[in-house]
């Protein structure tokens, strides 16, 4: 029986709290930046706001690729994250700085160095998981990974509601130097108290003794992957395509939506977010334990449909109200169910060696999308209307599950082996 150390699993998710700190900060506030310091409209700001994907699109698969090449005293991945956390920091306060003296030559250049410093070491990050987690767990990891990632998304939402007033002229210095204390804080913690060498190969010998039905159906060695495995390797894709078309859409127009269409002021949007984020938060653990019983495609398709019926019902509102509090929360829940299990699903289909290559594909994926998806929905927000939102995220999630239902691979079900169902993982 494999059980999953669920305090390790909470320490590796530190790397994870991190980077969605900063993520939260930069979807939030860096719209607000470019139209209210820099007057730049909804569509060359969509633009911008998609260099970071663009970025990722290449730097990804590729830091994902050097890293499982890559080997130290302190492990493969861990190089990175320490590095590219140190770099990040100091380019995204710079960039604070370029705000306060509206310079915009200074900001976008300081915004491409952050934003490089971020992509060395995403994949690597996010790799670290399914290095150290056998392939049936990761669900139930990557639940705690994802819990441990809004931690950090909350806590920047946190700052920006108590440190964005309703009105006049704001100074971002001390907000991104708060975000940046939660970051370095993360990796250290991470650094301190994760050896990775050790438990990657604790994770090799576990998937010895208990290998996953996809790991016998593919052929040993290096082969390809098998055409039934490609097939559904190419619909989890498409569908993570999809989906993050429709989400990021509404993450990056939000704050300028909340305030623009809502009548919300100030840093009131933060507010709204979090409630959806505190829902997915709490829902991420029951997810993965639901998981463990219906499969992960089924808790895919599940939370597709969740989210789809909350931002029609969101498209139908044009007030902030208590009703809106409902819906966001039903964002929350299916946005969990989605992130928990598609990831796993993708890295079911490497082998050891590999993980942080397949985890880059799912990025290429996941950030092509978020490359695509400000520019479009940005052009429909300032030359159709802002209305226009939610109906595009409806349609991009009917397409996600459309793409979904092809799937026959990834759910990760173990071939117990004769002699070894007492073998047990503590805490």
């Amino acid at each position: 029986m494999l059980k999953l150390n669920t305090k390790r699993t909470i320490l590796v998710g530190f790397a994870f709290l991190s980077i969605c700190s900063f993520w939260q900060l930069y979807d939030s506030v860096i719209p607000l930046i470019l139209k209210n310091t820099f007057h730049i409209g909804d569509t060359l700001s969509g633009g911008i706001m998609a260099i970071d994907n663009v970025l990722a699109l290449f730097m990804l698969p590729l830091f994902g690729s050097l890293s499982d090449k890559t080997s130290t005293r302190i492990g493969k991945r861990m190089p990175y994250i320490i590095c590219g956390t140190a770099a990040a920091v100091v380019f995204m306060n710079l960039m604070a700085i370029a705000d306060t003296k509206v310079n915009l030559i200074m900001f976008m250049v300081f915004l491409g160095l952050t934003l490089i410093s971020m992509a060395t070491y995403r994949s690597p990050a996010v790799a670290l998981m399914s290095d150290v987690t056998h392939k049936q767990l990761r669900s139930k990891a990557n639940a705690i990974i994802n819990l441990m990632g809004t931690v950090g998304a909350i806590l920047s939402l946190v700052l920006i509601k108590v440190g964005m007033p309703s009105s006049g002229r704001v100074n971002y210095s001390i907000l991104f130097g708060a975000v940046s204390a939660i970051m370095v804080t993360a990796v250290a913690i991470l650094f301190i108290t994760i050896r990775e060498n050790a438990l990657v190969a604790e994770r090799e010998e576990l998937e010895r003794r208990f290998p996953t039905v996809d790991d016998m159906e593919q052929e040993s060695g290096n082969a390809a992957l098998s055409k039934e495995i490609k097939k559904s390797l190419i619909g989890i894709l498409l569908c993570i395509f999809f989906f993050f078309m429709a989400y990021n859409a509404v993450t990056t127009a939000f704050s300028k939506y909340a305030q623009g269409y809502l009548g919300l002021a100030g840093g009131n949007f933060a507010g709204v977010m979090m409630i959806a984020t505190v829902v997915a938060t709490l829902s991420y653990v029951p997810i993965g334990m639901v998981t463990s019983k219906i499969g992960r495609k089924k808790a895919v398709l599940g939370g597709i449909l969740i989210m789809a019926g909350s931002f029609a019902a969101a498209a139908c509102i044009k007030t902030y109200s208590d009703v809106f509090k409902i819906i966001l929360s039903l964002m929350g829940m299916g946005y969990a169910s989605i992130i928990v299990n598609t990831l796993p699903m993708v890295v079911e289909m490497s082998k050891g060696s590999d993980i942080g290559k397949y985890t880059g594909i799912y990025y290429t994926f996941s950030m092509s999308a978020q490359i695509i998806t400000p520019v479009l929905s940005g052009a429909l927000l300032e030359y159709v209307g802002y209305f226009t939102l939610f109906p595009y995220a409806v349609v991009c999630l009917v397409v996600s599950f459309i793409a979904m239902l092809g799937v026959k691979h990834g759910d990760s079900a173990v071939v117990e082996k004769k002699g070894l169902e007492a073998f047990d993982v503590d805490d």
